[in-house]
């Protein structure tokens, strides 16, 4: 097998960084993981640094998907962050899963502490499924454990990876895309970074329209407020129809969403030769 051009792989990675925090789905904190094309055992991810700010191979280490802790040395003088558990552990458990985003969008918290279930409200979202799992970390926590709703060790990154399910059809790839995180945010996982990047915008704005229409809705008709909400979701034929064709165009909107953050001296890509 040719060996990946990581450079290229990383380059691409840091252009979604910066993509997730033009959208708004990455703020200061969140982050993404990518596993090493050339050692499956080992994924690449951020240090403990705002996303946005990500620039080059210093700002980013590469780690066991067995234990989540560093594969190389890597830089002496970057922290390592808190929860990169979420991310290893959630490679660990799905073998076809090659990227992992974590983010605490305020639109998907939301959905996190009501009872409102996040279901697909547009075509251009059916990464969201007929359902979006609600993780608890609460459930899984011990007595002695720190509460702040972070992902710190394997256990609980466990118990996080095991929300996503198993499809029926593979147990290599799970059956949801999307697991919200109780009053945290939200975690999503794809087989390539563009795809991921992909879902998370797209998550985002299936939130926010939804959220809008069963504001118009109860306004309208008071419905809402009778456990009736009136919207149109889409069915299970449509969101895999819908999927089956998105999947396949992302390019398009990638070449924009690239373009976008190459202009904006914000972001800094030392991998893009076009930068």
């Amino acid at each position: 097998m040719k060996p990946a051009n990581i450079t290229q792989l990383l380059a691409t990675y840091i252009h979604a960084l910066h993509i997730l925090h033009y959208h708004g789905v990455l703020d200061g904190y969140g982050h993404l993981s990518v596993r090493n094309p050339d050692n499956p055992a080992t994924f690449f991810t951020i240090y403990q640094m705002a996303p946005a700010l990500v620039s080059g191979l210093d700002d980013i280490g590469e780690y066991r998907v067995s234990d989540s802790e560093r594969a190389r040395p890597g830089n002496p003088d970057a922290k390592d962050t808190v929860e990169r558990f979420i991310h290893g552990e959630t490679l660990k458990r799905y073998p076809d899963v090659n990227v992992v985003l974590h983010g605490h969008a305020e639109e998907m918290v939301a959905y996190s502490i009501s009872r409102v279930p996040l279901r697909a409200a547009t075509h251009m979202s059916p990464i969201i499924g007929e359902e979006v799992p609600n993780f608890d970390i609460t459930k899984f926590y011990r007595p002695n454990d720190t509460q702040d709703f972070l992902v710190r060790n394997q256990r609980l990154g466990a118990a996080l990876a095991a929300e996503f399910d198993t499809s029926s059809n593979s147990n290599t790839y799970p059956r949801h895309n999307v697991v919200l995180m109780r009053s945290h945010g939200f975690a999503a996982v794809a087989t390539d970074v563009k795809m991921a990047t992909y879902e998370g915008i797209f998550a985002l704005t299936n939130a926010k329209i939804e959220a809008s229409a069963l504001m118009l809705q109860h306004a309208y008709t008071g419905q809402a407020a009778q456990g009736r909400d009136g919207i149109a979701y889409l069915t299970p034929r449509q969101i895999y129809d819908s999927w089956q064709t998105e999947r396949g165009i992302v390019d398009k909107p990638w070449a924009l969403w690239v373009r976008e953050v190459q202009v904006n001296p914000l972001y800094v890509n030392e991998l893009d030769p076009d930068q």
